[in-house]
């Protein structure tokens, strides 16, 4: 099997501490943009992901004071246009689809995904965030679903269907429709942060969160996070049958009985993910 630790993508930093994988995109002098093959390999990175042991979480950040541009404007919004020009309907079509496989990776992935946010998250980067389970974010940070500013619907990356659950339907309609910035402080306050931490503090801090779930119930935090997507489409009546069974199942773990020999023995559980 496949270890976190061993994994080397090219196309990004990785890292693996204590159950914790921080991947950091590092192209500072743009900002951090994503290029076709981060793309590609952020996918395969979190597809991945399912099959390791040693990876209980994972933080998403950039380097340098901020987290993403978006994608590369000369690798890839470039290309597009060509792609327009030559009437290569079914290379855009690949393309869009592609960038969508990258949130469907994000949401198969078992591990809570953690996202630090400082400086600029625009466009796709602006996607980045919000497919991460949990967010934390700097006053100063600017967050954008930019695509209407480049001739194209805010439908991007699975945007209509996610940022409203985050942040609701009216506000996430104003984010889409206008391409306008949220301040740090408003991402906060419409609940697209989860909280707000000092700027050389926003890594640290987001690694620490992670590094909590990481070290707590890791198949119970997989559980919840498959019932959080999965149960979208249900009727409550449906989700509340889901939910028994799958409780059912995390019963079945040891990390249960852990728990409550940890209770019985006045003691803090040690759980280990099984």
């Amino acid at each position: 099997m496949t270890t976190g630790a061993s994994m080397r993508p090219v196309h990004f930093l990785w890292e693996v501490t204590d159950r914790v994988a921080t991947i950091t995109l590092n192209r500072p002098e743009r900002k951090n943009p994503l290029t076709l093959e981060s793309y590609r390999e952020l996918t395969d990175t979190f597809l991945a992901l399912q099959k390791v042991d040693d990876v209980k979480a994972v933080v998403i950040t950039g380097a340098e004071e901020n987290f993403c541009s978006g994608g590369d404007v000369h690798d890839i919004i470039g290309r597009l246009v060509e792609m327009k020009q030559r009437g290569d309907t079914a290379a855009l079509l690949e393309f869009t689809q592609m960038t969508g496989d990258l949130v469907k990776a994000m949401r198969a992935s078992p591990q809570p995904i953690v996202a630090a946010v400082d400086g600029v998250c625009v466009g796709a980067g602006a996607i980045l965030a919000m497919a991460s389970d949990l967010r934390i974010g700097t006053a100063r940070s600017k967050v954008a679903f930019l695509f209407v500013r480049v001739g194209l619907s805010g439908a991007d990356m699975g945007a209509c269907a996610i940022l409203p659950r985050i942040i609701g339907f009216g506000r996430a309609a104003e984010l889409l429709y206008l391409g306008r910035s949220m301040s740090g402080e408003e991402a906060e306050r419409w609940g697209f942060y989860n909280r707000l931490a000092a700027p050389e503090s926003v890594l640290g801090d987001a690694q620490e969160l992670a590094r909590t779930l990481a070290h707590g119930p890791s198949a119970a935090h997989a559980m919840t996070k498959r019932c959080l997507h999965a149960e979208w489409s249900m009727e409550i009546d449906e989700a509340v049958d889901f939910e028994a069974r799958m409780q059912a199942e995390c019963m079945m773990t040891d990390d249960f009985e852990r728990a409550y020999a940890a209770f019985v023995a006045k003691s803090k559980p040690v759980f280990q993910g099984n």
